[in-house]
């Protein structure tokens, strides 16, 4: 090849780091980058079906030494997928001119504002990239699709510098904007004309488009090991379907992608068709239902028709659940249609390539005949993120976006436990619109940061607070920004509490390493009012882990089945959404014992220590109770390997009392004649919510003294000299006796 001087180097393609898609980079490893003897930024030829240059940039250490990693947009200009192998050879710079100018043609979802838009912000993202005519580049920020290279001045191989002129033609609709060049910086613009798009030299071939330009891998964050098996399932059946006629097996016919939504099911299903330069059919499962008998069916048989005319061909049934439901003797309709889908999938042994995916959130809700070998081969859980996937996730989302540098995406993810793919789009997008809502004010100042915008912490901190992660939204997750900082005295409990729940969160390897099981379940009890859910929150808040509340009371369903539902719900989303602790306030309401209590309170027992008993598989779920009847809880549950760790809340002590009085009047306009010490020695006997009590009515009478003198303006006037004296906290002293 042209400007190829070595032999070149055989790599396998795996795809890009999130970061890097759109970027025209290929990731090499140190081995090889000294074979080729090229140096980071230097560019490099990769050759596949075709041919396509690329900068060098190094692999990570822990990239296998045969890997080249390349997004799609790359991979679709040298022909080849992923799992394929490619040749690297070096480019002698040299042959790489500077460009003049590149015209752009955009994809159709571009409308012609945005256009304006892509031409300025063009020449500032692709400035160094070495493109050629006929590819596909993106331009970061401006929208999913890639833009494709119709024409370069001069031909062949060209570098985009600060001096190359932009052109975005569509060539649909002509020119939506007249050349822009960064080198105009003072908003000058060329009038070039239309008529340059057509002028190439004969050699270069017709533009033809490229492959489809949907999502790609680079687009799916924090999934890889799914990505993986879900490739290997569809991807070897329709690129190779003789090596398993070879091997004598039947391909594959089907995988089921099962999880909670917004976790990625559709997405991966798109980015594999994208991948696989497959054909794409979907059916969305209520839009075959029809009222006249045969319909329905009729249309599943058409669509698979269609498939294999268009082999090699991906049927996706999204929300399967809803026309592949369980059979029974009501659903005339439903029935029909299971059976239907039964019968296409047996006979698609001699199909072609065809093979089908099936979504759902609801996988236990399928009829069996579905689930077996031969029909949906494979299930594969597509869960709810951990943290290195949220922030692969958050890596995607904000790949475009002009971030400050106050805004950390590894916080973010730290702070967004439970939160799946499309809750963290949205924390993405929200972030911007709190940015755009921040806007300066003054038009001139609008005006420029609007050519220039920015997102920062504080728009992400907006945006956290507003959107709920969804894998937990029934059970009201969230994480409590209180800690053990804001629970005044109870320092054994605290010490207990972190060794029970913190350490092995924190301290895994030495858990593992001594082949100890943490405790699974801690049991807090004690009086009214010393503080046990506070405990509970804080806890939360110092390890930094979903927190889920149940009140027991709220368990209880007076329908057979209800309440043991509900308790495996619970802990079904904890266990989706964990690091998590699941609290259960006054657990004495639905664990009396068993043979005093109601039927349902015993079923919800049996249920509970089932839970408890399966918890030893996921040490990163731990279970809270708290309640001020210890006597009534049922003995089963307070054994070990169940609530086995008991934790006495007790009324306070004196010092206790003083600390828990200094939490309380924190950032409360106190005298300085008031003697916390004092107060606290004056009042034995009184639990942490008395003593909240007490600070909260002591300030009312200090505010109701101004607010009964004067009218509300000079009241709110004075606020800055309310001050809450020592005769108020005696008067709730009093008061409280009273009552």
């Amino acid at each position: 090849m042209s400007g190829s001087d070595t032999e070149g180097v055989s790599l396998s393609v795996r795809a890009a780091e999130k970061r890097d898609a759109g970027r025209g980079v290929a990731r090499i490893p140190e081995m090889a980058r000294r074979q080729l003897g090229v140096l980071s930024g230097d560019s490099v030829v990769i050759e596949g079906g075709s041919s396509t240059v690329a900068k060098m940039w190094p692999a990570d250490s822990s990239v296998p030494e045969n890997v080249i990693q390349i997004d799609g947009d790359t991979r679709a200009n040298a022909g080849v997928h992923v799992g394929d192998t490619v040749v690297v050879r070096t480019k002698d710079t040299s042959t790489i001119r500077e460009a003049d100018r590149v015209t752009l043609t955009p994809p159709p979802s571009l409308s012609n504002a945005h256009q304006q838009v892509a031409t300025r912000e063009a020449t500032k993202k692709l400035r160094n990239r070495p493109v050629r005519a006929g590819e596909q580049i993106r331009i970061e920020g401006i929208g999913q699709e890639p833009f494709r290279v119709v024409d370069t001045s001069p031909a062949g191989d060209v570098r985009i510098t600060s001096t190359t002129t932009i052109r975005i033609v569509d060539t649909n609709r002509g020119p939506t904007e007249d050349a822009v060049s960064s080198s105009h910086t003072d908003g000058e613009t060329s009038n070039s004309g239309s008529a340059e798009v057509g002028d190439r030299s004969d050699d270069e071939g017709e533009y033809e488009p490229g492959p489809s330009s949907g999502v790609t891998y680079e687009d799916i964050g924090g999934l890889d090991e799914e990505l993986e098996l879900v490739r290997e399932m569809i991807e070897l059946p329709l690129s190779e379907p003789e090596l398993f006629q070879r091997l004598g097996v039947k391909p594959p016919s089907g995988v089921l992608l099962y999880g909670p939504p917004g976790t990625g099911k559709t997405l991966i299903a798109r980015a594999v068709a994208n991948e696989v330069d497959a054909y794409f059919e979907t059916i969305s499962g209520p839009e075959i239902m029809s009222k006249y008998k045969g319909e329905s069916e009729e249309q599943l048989r058409q669509t698979f028709e269609t498939a294999r005319e268009n082999a090699p061909t991906i049927v996706f049934f999204d929300e399967i659940d809803s026309i592949a439901g369980a059979r029974d003797d009501d659903g005339d309709a439903e029935n029909r249609i299971v059976g239907q889908l039964l019968t296409l999938m047996d006979g698609l042994d001699g199909r072609g390539e065809v093979i089908v995916i099936g979504a759902t959130n609801r996988v236990d809700s399928i009829d069996p005949a579905l689930r077996r070998g031969g029909r949906f081969d494979r299930e594969i859980q597509i869960g709810v993120p951990d943290e290195q996937g949220r922030t692969e996730i958050l890596e995607v989302h904000t790949r475009g976006m002009p971030l400050a540098d106050d805004v950390n995406v590894e916080t973010i993810a730290r702070r967004t436990h439970g939160f799946v793919g499309a809750d963290l789009d949205t924390v993405a997008s929200e972030a911007a619109m709190a940015a755009v809502r921040d806007r300066p004010t003054d038009a001139d100042e609008r005006t420029a940061w609007n050519q220039d915008p920015t997102v920062h912490k504080r728009h992400f901190d907006e945006a956290l607070a507003s959107v709920e992660p969804s894998a937990m939204r029934e059970y009201v997750a969230e994480s409590p920004n209180t800690d053990f900082d804001d629970v005044g005295g109870l320092e054994d409990a605290k010490r207990i509490l972190r060794e029970s729940v913190e350490w092995p969160l924190t301290y895994d390897r030495l858990f593992e390493e001594t082949n100890t099981q943490p405790p699974s379940g801690v049991l807090l009890y004690g009086p009214p009012g010393t503080g046990k859910t506070l405990l509970a929150r804080a806890l939360a808040g110092e390890t930094d882990v979903n927190f889920v509340r149940v009140d027991g009371p709220e368990i209880i369903d007076r329908y057979v089945g209800e309440s043991e539902k509900a308790i495996r719900e619970v802990f079904e989303r904890a266990r989706q959404a964990a690091p998590s602790i699941v609290f259960f306030d006054e657990i004495d309401a639905i664990t009396s014992a068993r043979g005093e209590g109601h039927e349902v309170t015993e079923r919800v027992v049996s249920q509970l220590l089932t839970e408890l008993d399966g918890m030893r598989e996921n040490p990163n779920l731990v279970v809270l109770a708290a309640t001020n009847r210890k006597d009534h809880i049922d003995p089963a549950l307070l054994r070990p390997g169940r609530l086995d760790t008991h934790v006495l809340v007790p009324e306070p002590d004196r010092e206790a009392r003083e600390k828990i009085l200094d939490v309380h009047t924190r950032g409360k306009p106190i005298a300085a004649d008031v003697d916390l010490s004092a107060v606290a020695a004056d009042l034995e006997g009184y639990t942490g919510a008395d003593l909240e009590a007490l600070v909260r009515d002591a300030s009312m009478k200090a505010i109701r003294e101004v607010a009964t003198e004067y009218d509300p303006t000079e009241a709110n006037a004075k606020a800055s000299e309310v001050v809450v004296e020592r005769r108020h906290l005696e008067a709730a002293d009093r008061g409280t006796d009273g009552a």
